[in-house]
C-alpha cells in the first residue's frame, strides 16, 4: 500500500490529543464493571475508587504501549491467506452483526444460518476482502446461547481466509478458542493468531463485564483485539470533533493499559467507531463530515502510538442498495483508505445503519473494494509503465495506441475492471436487457456464489467439532447470556 496517509493535524496538535486524553484517563478515569479486572488494574498501581473508576497515571499508559506489537499475522486455513496488519498493510472484512438480511428477490428478512453461510462462502470467492469476519448476518434460526457454536463452525467449514472468531461475551469467546484449538492445536494456538474480538467500549468511558471477559479469553490465548469505542458524538462524546477524538483516544488507551496486563504483547488494534447524531431529530449519522475529520485525527494517533488502525467501512443509513447507498458508501469508505489503515471492518455488506446485511449491497461494495484497492496501491514506477517503445517508435502524432505492442502485451492486466459496473453505450446497454446496478448486483452475488470452491474439511477434525458442539450445547446455561 503505497498511498501516502492523509493527515490534518501537526505533531504538536497530536501531542495535544495525547496530553488531553492522559488527563482525561489521570482526571476523570474510566469505570470498568468487572472485579477481576478491577482486581488486576488496583494491583498494578492504578487508583481505583468505589464507584470502579479506574485512574491511570501517564506511565501506565506508556509502559503498555511500548509492549504493544507495531505489527502482527494473522492466519486462517489456507497459508497463503495469511495476513499482516501493520505497516503498509490493508486488510478488509465484511460486515459483522446485523440481525436482517436482505436480497432483492425475497426482501428483508431475519438473517437465517443459510444466509451465514453464504456470505462466508462469498467473502471467499471475493480476492478484495482478506479477513471472512466473524457474523456477517445474525442466524436468528439458531438458539441466541449456541450461536458462538454455529458461527464458529461455519467459519472453520466453509472458509480459509483468516476470521474473527465470536465475542459477545467471556464465555462466547472461550468457545471460540476452544474450536481454534481443535482444528489447528493447543500449541499453534498459543503461539499464532488465529482469532480477532472486538473489544466495544461503552461509551463514554465505561466498560462492562462481558467485554472484559472476551479481552480476557482472548489475551489470555494471544489472540488479537480490535480496541473499539463506540461513539455517537453529541450523545455519547462532545458535540464537538476534538473532545470526541480525545475520549476515544482515552478509552482505547485505558483499554490497551488493561490488555497488557492480561499478556503482555498481546496485539491491539487501534478502531474507534466514531458517527455523530443529528442534534435535531436525534438519529446517528453515518459518513458525516465530522465523523470522517475524527477518524483521520485518530488516524495519525494510531500511527503515534505504533500501532495498527482500523478505519470506517461502507456506512450508510440506506435501507436498500440504491442510489443513495453507493453514494454513502464511497462518503464513508473514501476517507478511510486515505487515512491509510491496516483494518477495515464492514466493508462490505452494511445497510440501514448496521442493521441489514444486503446480498447485493455486498456486491456492490466488493466492487468498490476493488476500486479503492487499487488506489491504495499507488503507480508502479517499473520501466515498462513509461510506454516509450510506443511513444517513441509506434505511434505517430494523430495516431493510437490500440495495436502497439506496449497494448498488446497489457490489454488484459493494464487496468482495474469493474465488471460489476456498466461501461456500455445506450444501445448496447439496452440491447443487453437494460439492466440496473441492483439487478446486475443480484446476478453478481449469485456468480460469487457460483465461484466458491469447497475447501472441505478432514473428517476426524470434522467430528470433533461436532462432538464439542454437541456437549456445549448441554452445558451452556442460558441465563448467562441475559
Amino acid at each position: 500500500m503505497d498511498l501516502p496517509q492523509y493527515t490534518i493535524a501537526t505533531e504538536e496538535q497530536a501531542d495535544k490529543i495525547h496530553e488531553v486524553s492522559l488527563r482525561i484517563l489521570s482526571e476523570a478515569g474510566m469505570a470498568f464493571y468487572d472485579d477481576q479486572a478491577l482486581a488486576t488494574l488496583r494491583a498494578a498501581g492504578a487508583r481505583v475508587d468505589d464507584e470502579r473508576v479506574v485512574r491511570f497515571d501517564p506511565e501506565m499508559v506508556e509502559t503498555a504501549l511500548a509492549l504493544a506489537p507495531p505489527q502482527f499475522t494473522h492466519a486462517g486455513r489456507d497459508p497463503a491467506r495469511t495476513v499482516i496488519y501493520g505497516g503498509n498493510n490493508m486488510v478488509l472484512a465484511p460486515v459483522a452483526g446485523p440481525p436482517y438480511i436482505m436480497d432483492a428477490e425475497r426482501g428483508r428478512r431475519e438473517g437465517r444460518y443459510a444466509d451465514l453461510v453464504n456470505l462466508i462462502k462469498m467473502a471467499n470467492a471475493t480476492p478484495y476482502l482478506h479477513n471472512q469476519g466473524t457474523e456477517i448476518v445474525t442466524p436468528s434460526d439458531v438458539p441466541f446461547h449456541e450461536r458462538a457454536l454455529d458461527i464458529n463452525y461455519a467459519h472453520l467449514r466453509w472458509g480459509t481466509k483468516p476470521m474473527m472468531g465470536h465475542y459477545p461475551i467471556g464465555l462466547s469467546a472461550e468457545d471460540s478458542v476452544a474450536m481454534a484449538r481443535i482444528v489447528y492445536g493447543a500449541d499453534r494456538v498459543a503461539a499464532e493468531h488465529f482469532l480477532m474480538a472486538v473489544i466495544n467500549i461503552s461509551s463514554p468511558r465505561r466498560i462492562d463485564d462481558r467485554m472484559l471477559g472476551a479481552l480476557r479469553a482472548y489475551a489470555t490465548q494471544n489472540q488479537a483485539l480490535v480496541l473499539t469505542p463506540f461513539i455517537l458524538a453529541g450523545a455519547m462524546g462532545p458535540a464537538a470533533v476534538l473532545g470526541t477524538v480525545a475520549q476515544a483516544n482515552a478509552e482505547v488507551l485505558g483499554t490497551l493499559v488493561y490488555a497488557q496486563l492480561i499478556n503482555p504483547g498481546t496485539p491491539c488494534i487501534y478502531g474507534p467507531f466514531l458517527a455523530t447524531l443529528d442534534l435535531q431529530s436525534g438519529s446517528p449519522v453515518f459518513g458525516s463530515a465530522e465523523s470522517m475529520l475524527s477518524q483521520t485525527l485518530c488516524a495519525q494517533m494510531a500511527r503515534r502510538y505504533d500501532l495498527p488502525f482500523r478505519a470506517a467501512g461502507s456506512y450508510v443509513s440506506s435501507k436498500i442498495t440504491d442510489m443513495q447507498a453507493g453514494y454513502e458508501s464511497v462518503i464513508a469508505m473514501l476517507p478511510s483508505i486515505l487515512t491509510k489503515p491496516n483494518f477495515i471492518l464492514h466493508a462490505a455488506g452494511w445497510l440501514e445503519n448496521g442493521l441489514t446485511t444486503g446480498y447485493e449491497k455486498f456486491a456492490m461494495d466488493v466492487e468498490l473494494c476493488g476500486v479503492l484497492l487499487t488506489v491504495a496501491k499507488g503507480v508502479s514506477w517499473d520501466d515498462d509503465e513509461w510506454a516509450l517503445d510506443a511513444i517513441l517508435d509506434e505511434v505517430p502524432p494523430g495516431g493510437h495506441h490500440l495495436e502497439t505492442g506496449h497494448t498488446m502485451r497489457r490489454f488484459r492486466t493494464a487496468f482495474h475492471r469493474t465488471p460489476l459496473f456498466d461501461h456500455d453505450s445506450f444501445a448496447q446497454w439496452e440491447a443487453a436487457g437494460a439492466r440496473g446496478a441492483t439487478t446486475r448486483a443480484t446476478a453478481a452475488w449469485k456468480e460469487l456464489l457460483e465461484r466458491y470452491e469447497d475447501p472441505g474439511l478432514d473428517d476426524a477434525i470434522d467430528a470433533e467439532l461436532q462432538d464439542f458442539m454437541a456437549r456445549r450445547r448441554t452445558e451452556i446455561d442460558p441465563a448467562e447470556f441475559q
